[in-house]
């Protein structure tokens, strides 16, 4: 872990994406219409997280798992973020004096990170000592980007950083946070809020929805992705709390349905039907529906339509202008369809889901 300069402005942030257009649709994620540039791939990007009396470790552990360790998925020499556990005292008591932590950096070091990390606390209604919330504020101020975990939210909130906008926090809190914090727009059924310079996660699991998040924004869908596989973790959760990092990571199948998807995956602009993958894998149809259901949580025909929804997601982020072309590569079939199905599944069209994240933002995508 180390210390330096790194300020690059907040990133482009994507819109929710369900694991397939059958699943009713319900907002998950709740992000700003901004656009801005990423961080630089020249030079690492400095993370630094403010580590206080009764932190939850967990969190600080996503933070680090996330940020602070190589990344040999991604063939580079060199890392793209680096960390900073910053503290404001040379020793630490976290999540109720379970752990200890020492040897951390002084908060003086945030003013030196591009992105600050706030964990949260069990003991959110006590305020944050005034040394940590002049540090969010001189952060916020300079324009690094911010960033809560769980009821990290409630600093952020003392802060003044969320008056006015758009946040969330852990629902068992949400009444406490709404009573401390009424100027606050609350938002507490999605998994995470991104205000483009300021981004709230609902929970500790939903960090790590967050930090990918972080990583598609700052670096694309499939360095996300290789850094979610790397991590064995699902890209979306159900029950109205799913998020996309470029697909879906399903259940990890087995031989009987491996071979078959990644058949599948290399033919998406064909017609598939489930009959016919139930034949490629010399079964029937009732019988795929259940492997499906038992392996992968979803059925034949949800998979297939989240592939080829991820795939033209894929393509329209990468560059490719045509919608009629990107319809036939991705077995989406018509424009319209495409049309439809991209707004079903994200909330936006497809001109706007290039503005919002493309490698190549800002053309209107032609039929």
């Amino acid at each position: 872990m180390s210390q330096g300069s790194s300020q690059p402005p907040p990133a482009p942030a994507p819109a929710r994406v369900p694991a397939s257009s059958s699943a009713s649709v319900s907002p998950s994620v709740s992000v700003s219409p901004s656009v801005s540039a990423p961080p630089s791939a020249s030079a690492p990007h400095r993370v630094a997280v403010i580590v206080d009396e009764g932190t939850n470790p967990f969190e600080v552990g996503v933070a680090t798992e996330l940020f602070g360790l190589p990344r040999p998925e991604l063939g580079r020499s060199g890392p793209l973020y680096e960390v900073t556990l910053c503290a404001p005292t040379p020793r630490v008591r976290m999540n109720h004096g379970f752990f200890t932590l020492t040897g951390v950096s002084g908060l003086d070091a945030v003013d030196a990170a591009g992105t600050l990390v706030v964990p949260g606390r069990p003991d959110n209604v006590v305020p944050r000592t005034p040394p940590v919330l002049d540090a969010i504020r001189r952060a916020h101020a300079r324009g690094t980007r911010v960033v809560s975990f769980c009821t990290g939210s409630f600093a952020l909130a003392e802060a003044g950083l969320l008056d006015g906008r758009r946040a969330t926090t852990h629902w068992m809190w949400a009444r406490s946070f709404r009573e401390l914090h009424p100027r606050v727009l609350l938002e507490p059924d999605v998994l995470f809020v991104d205000e483009g310079d300021v981004l709230t996660a609902a929970g500790s699991a939903a960090a790590l929805d967050l930090g990918l998040h972080l990583w598609r924004r700052d670096h694309g869908a499939e360095v996300a992705n290789a850094v979610s596989r790397r991590l064995v973790f699902a890209a979306h959760r159900d029950g109205g709390q799913r998020q996309f990092v470029e697909r879906p990571l399903p259940q990890v199948p087995d031989a009987s349905l491996g071979p078959l998807l990644a058949w599948a995956q290399e033919r998406l602009h064909e017609p598939l039907t489930v009959a016919g993958l139930a034949a490629r894998a010399a079964v029937s149809p009732a019988t795929l529906h259940r492997r499906f259901r038992a392996q992968l949580g979803t059925t034949p025909l949800a998979w297939l339509t989240a592939e080829r929804v991820a795939l033209a997601c894929r393509l329209i982020e990468r560059g490719e202008e045509r919608l009629d072309v990107v319809a036939a590569r991705s077995g989406l079939g018509t424009a319209a369809n495409l049309r439809t199905r991209l707004r079903r599944a994200t909330g936006l069209s497809p001109t706007a889901y290039r503005r919002r994240f493309g490698h190549a933002p800002g053309e209107a995508l032609t039929a």
